[in-house]
């Protein structure tokens, strides 16, 4: 079964549109959300309407839930926070009550599958991956053979064997089907990987995928100035970090 894999989508319209338009035209309709959908970008109203006609599941990231009071923001950086600020004035009242039925953390059984924003041992501390040893440890908290996460922008596949060995993927890879994976799809509408191209996740026979996708930067960068955001925000845009 095919299907892809979203994240980090952060108020980037024509990113999401662009990484929609790619799957659409994959033929693949199953599409699965795991969190951030607003915060740092200028369309956040109109991304959560494009996630909620999209998706078959629907996560909130630390982003959407500092937009609703459900997070403090004292722990963001001053641009973070200013994003945060202007959305939580943005967002209309449907909006809001969607932001706060989003989940943490949901499974499919149909796919064997598992997601999280952040991690999927502490959801809700907002942690991020980055050393084996801290995967190896979130293998113990779900019982699928994969899970997907997001949250720190950066596309990689995570694979640990029936022995328990650990491997680290970047480029397409066929499933084993003794192993189990966490793959973080990377980001949407903010890259930071160095590769200022949108970011997804893609399993189809028993591949896993992470493709890269081309959209409009300079459009939302003028969109972003438009509305006052901050310059850093906008400049990162183009360097993919």
């Amino acid at each position: 079964m095919s299907y892809a894999v979203i994240s980090d989508v952060h108020s980037n319209i024509h990113a999401l549109e662009a990484v929609l338009r790619d799957i659409n035209e994959r033929g693949i309709t199953d599409i699965f959300f795991t969190g951030d959908v607003v915060g740092y970008g200028p369309k956040p109203n109109e991304c959560i309407e494009l996630i909620k006609q999209n998706c078959k599941i629907i996560l909130a990231g630390n982003h959407d839930w500092a937009a609703i009071g459900y997070t403090d923001i004292t722990y963001f950086n001053q641009y973070a926070k200013h994003a945060i600020e202007w959305t939580a004035k943005e967002l209309s009242e449907e909006h809001i009550e969607d932001l706060k039925t989003f989940n943490l953390v949901k499974s499919s059984e149909e796919n064997d599958a598992f997601f999280a924003h952040s991690t999927p041992m502490d959801p809700e501390l907002w942690s991020y991956l980055f050393s084996v040893e801290q995967v190896v440890q979130n293998f113990s908290a779900f019982k699928q053979s994969i899970c997907f996460i997001g949250h720190s922008h950066l596309a990689v596949v995570f694979e640990m064997d029936e022995t328990g060995q650990t491997y680290i993927h970047k480029e397409p890879i066929l499933r084993n089907k003794k192993s189990r994976y966490i793959v973080n799809t990377g980001s949407v509408g903010q890259p930071r990987d160095n590769d200022n191209r949108s970011s997804y996740g893609l399993i189809y026979d028993d591949t896993i995928e992470i493709v890269r996708v081309e959209y409009d930067i300079g459009l939302t960068q003028a969109e972003m100035a438009a509305v006052g955001l901050p310059e850093m925000l906008i400049n990162r845009l183009s360097l993919g970090i």
